[in-house]
């Protein structure tokens, strides 16, 4: 995979998973860890808790002039409503990722890269729903190339309670080898049917 010199990342879903910390931590990976410019901007609904909510991430090998993301390249739904409010925003040939337990996707543009993990569902397995989003961020960074996975790793891991940071590295490392496992899977998909 290679980084095209600006990409535009959209992530949604409701207060209280996270999902302005996951804009944050994503933006922090790329400029302190791996050497990028960044920017993150944040909307919220009047409902702190609950409402809907949305982080907006810039990463870029050049300088950023505007910090707003209307036509995403990526798109990371962790909410029904984040994903009926944002989906056709989706640039054609983007990547469109969705927790599958709380997302339930219709037919899309068929340019686009799609990718599911029931992504609270592992969390909770980990002990601690809350975690859903580090899950996810795991999962992206395996599926695609915004910042190198060592870099977001670090950033999750100076992000959070030093008292949670073991458990954090599991759900990120959770996120991260099930994305691989799907890469792996589709290449060999791939494989097949070139032989075919």
């Amino acid at each position: 995979m290679t980084f095209d010199c600006e990409k535009h990342i959209l992530i949604t879903g409701f207060g209280g998973q996270g999902i302005i910390m996951a804009g944050d931590i994503l933006g922090k990976a790329a400029t302190i860890y791996d050497g990028k410019n960044a920017t993150m901007t944040q909307n919220y609904g009047p409902e702190a808790r609950g409402g809907s909510c949305a982080s907006q991430v810039i990463i870029s090998t050049e300088d950023i002039l505007f910090p707003s993301v209307y036509e995403p390249q990526v798109l990371v739904c962790m909410s029904q409503e984040g994903y009926t409010k944002n989906i056709k925003s989706l640039k054609k040939n983007g990547t469109f990722i969705w927790d599958e337990d709380l997302v339930k996707a219709k037919k899309h543009d068929p340019s686009w890269k799609t990718y599911h993990i029931p992504a609270t569902r592992f969390a909770e397995e980990l002990g601690n729903t809350m975690m859903a989003n580090i899950v996810m961020l795991g999962f992206v960074a395996a599926v695609e190339d915004l910042v190198q996975i060592d870099a977001l790793r670090e950033a999750v891991l100076d992000s959070v309670p030093a008292n949670t940071k073991e458990n954090n590295a599991k759900a990120f490392d959770r996120g991260r080898e099930y994305g691989e496992a799907i890469l792996k899977g589709r290449a060999k998909q791939e494989k097949s049917r070139d032989r075919a």
